[in-house]
């Protein structure tokens, strides 16, 4: 059943709203996406890509499976409010393991979940969110961090296409263009939830809009005294995962070489080196050579995934690719 929940705003309120991308958001929208196990018609190509290594870790059966559930209310406390634009992993996950234990224990209350770690996790707060950081953190080198410059590159063209929005044709226009759930009227912002009513009672000044690319609907976080947080689906989302064609792909062999060039068109998708010698033809140690000169150049970024490593473009070397000829 769903209820209408409405946030007023006054000027103050307005003034105080802003946006900011969020790590930690695309993580529980991520994994939320994974453990449904749907075949969803946008993020096809990235389930199956990391799908068989979030499951090799165990990570389907950890502690992110039991804080977040495939519906519903997931932990509040995995999302802490972001004081920067774009916090960085690291300063969120620092954030989680502060997270005062009375926050934790009231979370994990509104799972309305009794397992072995719900428990344990409920008895001592302070022992075990350092080994869910760690979790996460192992999340993300296999599934966020090789895809990072492409997910941002969206999210951060859905801050300035909404800021340009609200800069030509109002705050009003903007919430009414923000989703199918959400609206605006008389000073109110109203949205259709299936739980968890947001009042301005019950959250602080402002607003907080977090774009994200796995996200299903519109999440809201509420910690009073903080402002309301809105993760929403961002536009753009459905071009994430488009093999795009490279443009003046001989002008660039002319600059980084032929290896080079076609190592940087493989890695469409991230990609070991082992799988790169076999698409390629090029010697593995021919293929470690070109990677290692192209991470010195910023193009290429490496992340461990379980056995293996795996190399990833950088927005530097999506930028260089897709340029116009």
């Amino acid at each position: 059943m769903s209820v209408l929940s409405e946030l007023a705003f006054s000027a103050d309120d307005l003034a105080l709203t802003r946006f900011a991308v969020s790590p930690m958001w695309e993580v529980v929208a991520g994994f939320r996406l994974l453990v449904s196990r749907a075949a969803h018609p946008v993020h096809r190509p990235w389930t199956e890509q990391v799908r068989h290594r979030v499951d090799d870790a165990g990570l389907t059966a950890g502690w992110l499976a039991e804080l977040v559930p495939p519906r519903n209310y997931l932990c509040d406390f995995l999302t802490p409010f972001p004081a920067e634009p774009a916090p960085s992993l690291d300063t969120e996950l620092a954030a989680i393991r502060a997270t005062p234990a009375a926050s934790v224990r009231r979370d994990i209350g509104k799972l309305g979940r009794d397992t072995a770690r719900i428990r344990a996790l409920r008895a001592d707060p302070e022992r075990w969110l350092p080994q869910i950081t760690e979790e996460i953190e192992t999340f993300w080198e296999l599934a966020l961090a090789p895809y990072w410059a492409k997910i941002r590159a969206v999210l951060d063209a859905e801050v300035f296409h909404r800021a340009r929005q609200v800069a030509e044709h109002g705050a009003a226009h903007f919430f009414n263009d923000l989703h199918t759930t959400v609206s605006w009227d008389d000073n109110t912002l109203r949205l259709v939830r299936r739980c968890c009513v947001l009042s301005r009672q019950t959250a602080g000044p402002g607003l907080l809009l977090v774009p994200s690319v796995f996200a299903a609907g519109v999440l809201t976080w509420m910690q009073h005294p903080a402002p309301p947080q809105l993760a929403y689906p961002a536009r753009g989302t459905g071009t994430l995962w488009e093999r795009r064609p490279v443009a003046r792909s001989e002008a660039i062999a002319a600059v980084l070489g032929r290896s080079r060039t076609r190592l940087l068109t493989e890695l469409a998708a991230p990609a070991s080196t082992t799988e790169l010698a076999g698409r390629t033809g090029i010697s593995a140690a021919g293929v470690s050579q070109h990677l290692a000169a192209l991470r010195g150049a910023g193009m290429v970024s490496a992340h461990r995934a379980g056995r293996s490593v795996l190399y990833a473009r950088t927005a530097v070397a999506e930028t260089l690719l897709t340029a116009a000829g």
